[in-house]
């Protein structure tokens, strides 16, 4: 199956690699991008891709354009706006990788089963990525009022279109922790630390649960293993720093609705692959490596076809 990617920064290049290194299901086809200088540019033509540099406009002129089936979107979410109108015109599936959130929000372990034949389905954001799966496996076992999540990236791996993303990125995680992590109510921060040497991503899952007795503590523990094992099958980076905390507390006086008797407290870290961004930069690694998931899904399940 023919794909392309619109962005030759970080991510977009980070996706083109990894479709061709990686995919025994996708083909590479084209990528697009607005500066003709760009490093993720010229590296694709090295590796035998085809390129435009005139952006969504220049990916439909290409030769070839009506054989690509999925269109990555690795630009902007103002810019995805545009993208997802000219490419739904053209009848082409789009994997959104901006916080535009146009289509239903994914996450491969929690709901892509739901959203496979979506025309445009949306991967939330780096930190939502590492993080609503551990919100998901809590909820399966016990409710979650209130979850709030941490995501610590370095500043080296937050580039313009990261940083031109902020706003979204916390608006759109928060959303999704609720929507698709299953939690009542959801808060999202990111840190860019300028430590050097570089950190790699780290992000902290915070989930209030009303469980007191120490057999649904080992289920909220063995259930947050499960999923942690599963998100490594596509990206091995990713894994539980320390054992899972589960401490009283008071009740919230901000969260009177629901009885709050326990927070689950859980520390990740996310080393990317390196294939083409340094291993530090696992919070960009964790989008390509989500996105390629649900490519390949679409792909081996036929859901572009029908």
């Amino acid at each position: 199956m023919k794909v392309a990617v619109i962005g030759s920064g970080n991510i977009g290049t980070d996706l083109v690699i990894k479709v061709l290194k990686r995919s025994t299901t996708l083909e590479m086809a084209a990528l697009a991008g607005i500066d003709p200088a760009s490093d993720g540019l010229a590296r694709a033509r090295r590796l035998g891709v085809a390129t435009t540099a005139q952006g969504i406009d220049g990916l439909v002129a290409m030769p070839g354009f009506d054989e690509i089936e999925i269109v990555f979107d690795a630009t902007s979410a103002n810019a995805h706006e545009k993208h997802a109108e000219v490419l739904a015109a053209h009848g082409k599936r789009v994997i959104d990788l901006t916080p535009a959130a146009i289509g239903p929000m994914v996450v491969p372990t929690v709901n892509l089963h739901e959203h496979l034949r979506a025309p445009n389905v949306n991967m939330v954001t780096c930190g939502g990525q590492a993080t609503i799966p551990i919100v998901a496996a809590i909820r399966k076992i016990t409710p979650v009022p209130y979850a709030e999540i941490v995501a610590s990236i370095s500043s080296r791996s937050a580039g313009p279109g990261t940083r031109a993303n902020i706003d979204e990125f916390t608006e759109t995680t928060a959303h999704a922790i609720a929507e698709v992590g299953g939690a009542a109510r959801g808060k999202a921060v990111i840190v860019l630390n300028p430590a050097d040497p570089p950190i790699t991503m780290r992000d902290t899952v915070l989930a209030l649960v009303n469980a007191s007795d120490p057999p649904a503590h080992h289920q909220i523990r063995e259930s947050i293993a499960a999923m942690i094992a599963e998100v490594a099958t596509y990206v091995p980076g990713y894994r539980l720093k320390q054992r899972v905390q589960i401490d009283p507390i008071e009740q919230p006086r901000n969260l009177t609705e629901v009885p709050v008797t326990h927070q689950v407290t859980v520390l990740l870290e996310v080393e990317g692959a390196a294939d083409y961004l340094p291993a530090y930069a696992g919070n960009l690694d964790i989008m390509t490596s989500a996105a390629l998931r649900v490519a390949e899904t679409m792909a081996v399940t036929g859901a572009v076809r029908a």
